[in-house]
């Protein structure tokens, strides 16, 4: 991680993935991270991948549960079979986006199909953790698909941008947010400028190819968290693929530990032994398998 000094760029600190192993793939962790817990409501950025495995390997993340948060699944390449504790069984591909709620628990699976994995699978792409507001911590669990031609599109000369969550450029995503946020894709050719939607908090994620700020260049798999208030554009040097994420921090800190975010440790420890005793609701067809509780709940705040 690196604090940016200068003035002439709109970056206050670099965030590089750290490597993290989930089953056969290799995960990046970007959030949260020691020098910045969370962006916005945004407590967790994983990017998954890219990896192309050999025929009968796959990914295997068997049944676990979440509080507090919605995940929010999006991909570049491959598949994953998205099972949980309130019925869904859904397939996510490229361009399209999962939004589960966890609100006063949930439990899911995430899987490679039996297709993809006996044809050598493929995955990259975004897994994320919104923490929600306090009072939607405890709502019922919910999960909603949209399909890739729902979520809103945009294109000008050298950009292609999709509004993944939250009002961006005019237009605003289906998915379910639970307080004010943006989540948006965009694809730059070199030379393209990125404009940046408001917020009161961003960071933009390469994804892959590299981005400039001034005299600063930001490469891949790192996050830029943005400077309050900054509104010069970002300009890609070669082809690049970003994320950016943002929005209104929440009133009140989140713990997170383990799958579970929440704005009272008392509630995590809750959860923790719920767990632990096997008081969640179960996942129909994957209820054979889970992963088990391997630690007691130590805290940090998101």
């Amino acid at each position: 991680m690196q604090a940016d000094e200068s003035t002439d760029t709109a970056i206050e600190l670099e965030i590089a993935a750290r490597t993290r192993q989930l089953d056969a793939f290799e995960v990046g962790r970007v959030l949260p991270a020691p020098a910045r817990r969370m962006v916005g409501p945004f407590a967790f950025f994983d990017h998954m991948g890219p990896a192309h495995l050999e025929a009968g390997l796959g990914m295997d993340v068997r049944p676990h549960p979440h509080i507090g948060l919605a995940t929010v699944t999006y991909l570049f390449d491959g598949e994953i079979l998205h099972r949980d504790s309130v019925g869904s069984l859904q397939a996510i591909r490229p361009g399209a986006v999962n939004w589960m709620t966890a609100g006063r628990g949930i439990v899911h699976s995430e899987r490679t199909p039996a297709e993809s994995r006996a044809q050598g699978p493929r995955l990259h792409g975004l897994q994320l953790w919104v923490a929600l507001p306090r009072a939607a911590e405890e709502s019922e669990p919910a999960f909603s698909h949209h399909p890739a031609e729902t979520i809103p599109e945009l294109s000008s000369p050298g950009v292609r941008l999709r509004v993944l969550a939250g009002s961006a450029y005019g237009v605003t995503a289906p998915t379910p947010i639970a307080s004010p946020l943006v989540y948006v894709e965009a694809l730059l050719e070199p030379g393209a400028k990125f404009e940046l939607p408001p917020a009161t908090e961003r960071a933009v994620y390469v994804v892959e190819g590299e981005l400039r700020s001034g005299d600063r260049i930001v490469p891949p798999r790192t996050m830029a968290v943005l400077r309050r208030g900054a509104v010069e554009p970002l300009t890609a040097t070669v082809p690049t693929r970003v994320a950016l994420i943002g929005g209104e921090p929440l009133e009140e800190p989140r713990y997170i530990w383990w799958n579970f975010v929440s704005s009272s440790q008392d509630r995590i420890k809750q959860a923790a032994q719920e767990w632990k005793e096997q008081r969640f609701a179960r996942v129909p067809g994957d209820e054979l398998e889970f992963i088990p509780l391997v630690d007691e709940p130590k805290f940090a705040h998101a």
